[in-house]
């Protein structure tokens, strides 16, 4: 998924993306491999860079939502 298209999302419909990309992570890539079917590797890294994109967007709400209240961000 593209960055763009994640932050248009809400957190909840972050969070389910994010089960749901781990779950292909495990179910389709991983099973695959230890059972030895053919795997694209790039799939596994696709899989694993929308992990990392949703995380990064929820944690920049989270940093932001925690300045906004007058926490302040550490430098």
């Amino acid at each position: 998924m593209k960055a763009r298209e994640l932050r248009e999302m809400a957190n909840d419909q972050l969070l389910e993306e994010l089960r749901k990309v781990q779950e292909r992570l495990l179910r389709d890539v991983r099973i695959r491999v230890a059972s030895g079917e053919g795997v694209n590797a790039h799939e596994a890294r696709a899989c694993r860079r929308d992990i990392a994109r949703i995380r990064t967007i929820l944690r920049e709400r989270e940093l932001n939502a925690s300045a906004a209240k007058g926490g302040g961000a550490k430098a």
